[in-house]
């Protein structure tokens, strides 16, 4: 094995890292396979290496969640609130499919899941650091370093993509320091097959979430579909379910307490490895500040569709999603206010200082970065938060306008020297995101989320404000809420982008055809267009800076932690991961409440619900519980049906929808949740605290068969 800086950041040193903590690239378990057979694993740790083999080959992504193939026929297992959205927009007001559920009897009653959606089979990962950073490019600075290892990275994506129907890309890992290739089969036709009501995906709603004890029935069912002849393609009624090589099998033996647990999937990010300059400007400043400003959205979108059930309906999706990471940056704050956390972060990092430091060879090969570093994040941070109201005061269909008038622009050139998202291989994506639009899409709501920001945003000096911005719109000082509200009732009205066939024509259309338009936000596209290229160029210059210093930085904290014998693994990224624990109550809950058992049941479910709001059990389901419906279903333990459970699992965001692994490989549930005390381990790893919530998958055959009566699909499972 070539022994790579992430290799060697664990290679002597893994039995110092919890066997709960850590979010394992597969190809670094053979050096945690001790624990991985100590924790109660019965495969070989080497086996799940392997991408193209049991049970990994079986773990996908849906590109901001994960899944896991469960059947020959590809069907694929995830949470409810990843399949939501695609729930939603299948929805009517006729027909609301969130609050009734939705099951597909057959093949042919699938529907399509909603515009862009992916299945993502990873098929291969290689160290290609060498070949993004070159030697060359290790002599350049700011944005000629961003522009050549850009210009390296598409080369080795476009290669990767000559095996048709194949997704790469290169990612990054310990702030740039090491860079990965990703080979995903890319599968374009994804339908919906079943989604329970929201009594049970979002049983609990929001006053439960991220909190414990728990009853929610968070699983969902999409299917990959492919040509014919087994290649990926768009959706196509000819198309057939795709036959995954691998898929899980349902776990024979139901879980209980102390049972060794593991979970594949895709976290999406982490902040263990980040400057305490990083930790002061989130906590103190981001996260108040995304906490405001979620709040106003959730209000201004109740308001603005209290009596349009249409326009609900549109933004359900959003809702859901704004929801989610409002209550867990609250969540994140209340854990950090009164911690010593900064204080514990400045004392290593003063400490890593010290020992670099003390070494002259260490001091001059990283003492000008680490300090370096600091300010150029200071400088980033700052830009942020002044932009922090323009970032949400354009209206969508001007988003859209710019994207069209970039995509025009790039289409000048060859493909190799178009900008990152905006060459052949993201066109069928691109177009179906501009299709899409108006299942998510109302004027009237649009524009009261743009003036709540526009008017702080306005009222702020000039000199805070982006004048290419300003004169596109029109915005002067001193301008009334008044003036910017008939600015923009004269966008909106007089618009075309509104409609679909409109915008799809602007697809194919030259930079002349947009700079003759008389569409307001085609105009103000075109107006804003030099200066954002030229502002585009200066973060690249910024970022080219960062990325030189920052992976230097992590280098000096690798080789730092690795002279204490400390384990250190790579932040969440969305790529692959591993990691395992076991089924876990705790003994104290949060806020000094008394014990968390393990699991939860039935008999929650009973007691919480309502019969209305977010705990509006569907009547067949209690109907169920109160008979004692419960078939082979029963834990022997708990004498009746579990719904969730605890595990001592290191998960984050892009984790739901992750299958949860019993010591065979055998599927046991889904995970989808983290308790509200607990999240901070985002950044700061608590082994005490950290919890990770699964619905049991005994709980979801269980309202499949009693409930639902989704007998075809448990038949296709194999769980007759």
């Amino acid at each position: 094995m070539k022994k790579t800086l992430l290799t060697l950041a664990i290679l002597s040193t893994a039995s110092a890292a919890h066997a709960d903590e850590g979010m394992w690239m597969p190809q670094q378990l053979p050096q945690v396979a001790k624990q991985l057979k100590a924790a109660g694993l019965k495969l070989d740790p080497a086996t799940l290496t392997k991408l193209t083999e049991f049970p990994m080959g079986a773990i996908v992504s849906l590109g901001g969640c994960s899944a896991s193939f469960v059947s020959p026929q590809g069907l694929v297992a995830t949470n409810h609130h990843c399949v939501y959205n695609s729930v939603a927009v299948n929805s009517t007001t006729q027909n609301d499919l969130l609050a009734n559920g939705f099951l597909a009897k057959t093949l042919a009653d699938e529907l399509p899941a909603a515009p862009g959606s992916r299945i993502f089979v990873t098929k291969d990962v290689s160290n290609v650091s060498t070949k993004v950073i070159t030697a060359d490019v290790a002599k350049l600075a700011g944005k000629a370093r961003i522009d050549a290892m850009e210009k390296n990275e598409k080369s080795l994506v476009a290669e990767c993509e000559k095996d048709p129907g194949h997704r790469c890309t290169v990612a990054s890992y310990y702030g740039g320091l090491e860079f990965y290739l990703i080979k995903q089969l890319e599968i374009r036709d994804v339908r919906l097959v079943h989604a329970p009501p929201a009594g049970v995906g979002k049983f609990g709603g929001d006053t439960d979430n991220w909190m414990w004890p728990r009853h929610t029935g968070d699983y969902g069912f999409y299917r990959a579909y492919v040509s014919k002849d087994g290649k990926a393609a768009d959706f196509s009624k000819d198309n057939v379910p795709y036959v995954p090589v691998h898929y899980l099998k349902l776990a024979k033996q139901g879980v209980k307490e102390g049972d060794f647990i593991m979970v594949a999937g895709y976290p999406g990010r982490t902040n263990r490895h980040r400057l305490p300059s990083e930790v002061a400007y989130t906590f103190d400043q981001n996260y108040p500040a995304f906490i405001k400003t979620s709040g106003e959205t959730l209000a201004i979108i109740e308001r603005e569709t209290k009596n349009d059930p249409a326009a609900k309906l549109k933004y359900a999706g959003q809702i859901a999603g704004v929801n989610n990471y409002y209550k867990n940056r609250k969540g994140m704050l209340t854990s950090y206010e009164g911690s010593d956390f900064l204080a514990r972060k400045t004392r290593e990092h003063a400490d890593l200082k010290a020992w670099v430091n003390a070494n002259p060879g260490r001091q001059k090969e990283y003492a000008a970065d680490i300090e370096i570093v600091e300010k150029l994040i200071a400088e980033r941070d700052a830009q942020t938060m002044r932009d922090w109201y323009l970032m949400s005061s354009s209206p969508r269909l001007l988003g859209t306008a710019r994207s069209l008038y970039r995509l025009s622009n790039e289409m000048a050139k060859p493909d190799a020297e178009r900008k990152s998202g905006y060459q052949d291989r993201d066109l069928n994506r691109f177009k179906a995101g501009v299709a899409g639009i108006d299942r998510t899409y109302d004027p009237k709501v649009d524009k009261a989320l743009v003036m709540n920001s526009l008017v702080k945003y306005a009222a702020q000096p000039a000199a805070s404000r982006n004048a290419n911005f300003d004169a596109a719109i029109g915005i002067k000082d001193g301008i009334s809420e008044a003036q910017l509200s008939s600015l923009l009732d004269a966008m909106y009205s007089k618009t075309t982008l509104n409609d679909a066939k409109v915008r799809a024509e602007w697809l194919s259309k030259k930079p002349a055809d947009f700079k003759a338009s008389n569409d307001p936000f085609i105009q103000a596209a075109v107006a804003m267009y030099d200066g954002a290229m030229k502002r585009e160029a200066d973060d690249e210059e910024l970022s080219g800076k960062i990325q030189q210093s920052y992976a230097n930085y992590m280098k000096a904290k690798i080789a730092y932690m690795n002279s204490k014998g400390q384990a250190v693994y790579p932040d969440a990224n969305s790529t692959l991961r591993v990691t395992f624990g076991k089924i876990a109550g705790r003994d104290h809950g949060a806020d000094g409440t008394g014990s968390w058992t393990a699991f939860t049941t039935v008999k929650g479910v009973q007691a919480k619900a309502t019969g209305e709001g977010e705990f509006n059990a569907p009547q067949a389901q209690l109907t169920a519980i109160k008979n004692k419906d419960f078939g082979n279903f029963v834990d022997a333990k708990l004498k009746t049906v579990p719904v969730n459970y605890l595990a001592t699992l290191d998960i984050t965001g892009g984790n739901s929808g992750s299958a949860a692994l019993n010591a065979k490989g055998e599927f046991i549930g889904l995970a989808f949740d983290g308790t509200l005390d607990s999240i901070i381990s985002d950044w700061d790893f608590n082994k005490a605290n950290t919890r990770d919530i699964q619905v049991d998958v005994r709980y979801i055959l269980w309202n499949m068969k009693h409930v639902d009566h989704a007998d075809n699909l448990i038949k296709e499972m194999g769980a007759e």
